[in-house]
């Protein structure tokens, strides 16, 4: 016989009141997915170089347009809090030190995926979209591929689009910013 056993599901309020304790440290790579607290995968050489060249590309490319935030949270509701590799923001003068991050902040969020592409495709690719999250990249870097997400529904993307190494590829918010695929892969 097979017995059900409730989960106790944990909002964004009280992850951070798990932070404020001490229960989580500030060492600790997790995330809040589903109202679970999620340990993030150790990162590679690899994996480091395309954060990094993310951060370069769109620092030089956007500046004054974007804000560049690297492996920080956006809060996606009340049981999501999910901290992607890469989030573009809409300019603030405080640079959000009065407010979390949210949807409505963000212009694109990249996901670098080196061991974890079905956990970012399968699971918070939906949270993203549900959460009305524009436009969301997963670099899939085992197959050298750039997967676009963008015109989230319910929890999808009506548009996926698949880009190789020689494509060429542009954000929805700023159509005019155009580079390879290379540049971010490498």
């Amino acid at each position: 016989m097979r017995t059900e056993v409730p989960k106790k599901l944990f909002t964004v309020d009280e992850y951070y009141r798990m932070g404020e304790a001490g229960i989580l440290r500030p060492s600790d790579r997790v995330e809040l997915i589903n109202g679970e607290i999620i340990e993030l995968s150790p990162v590679g050489n690899f994996h480091v170089a395309c954060v990094d060249r993310a951060t370069a590309l769109f620092a030089k490319l956007l500046e004054g347009k974007a804000i560049v935030s690297i492996q920080n949270p956006v809060r996606l509701g009340t049981y999501n809090e999910p901290q992607p590799d890469v989030l573009l923001l809409r300019p603030r003068p405080d640079f959000y030190a009065s407010k979390k991050h949210t949807p409505e902040d963000v212009f694109l969020v990249i996901e670098v995926s080196d061991t974890t592409l079905s956990y970012d495709r399968d699971v918070k690719l939906a949270i993203y979209a549900i959460s009305g999250v524009s436009e969301v990249w997963i670099e899939d870097l085992q197959h050298g591929l750039l997967l676009v997400h963008r015109n989230p529904a319910d929890n999808l993307y009506k548009t996926c689009l698949t880009f190789r190494r020689c494509d060429s590829v542009s954000m929805t918010a700023f159509p005019d910013v155009v580079f390879k695929v290379d540049d971010l892969l490498g």
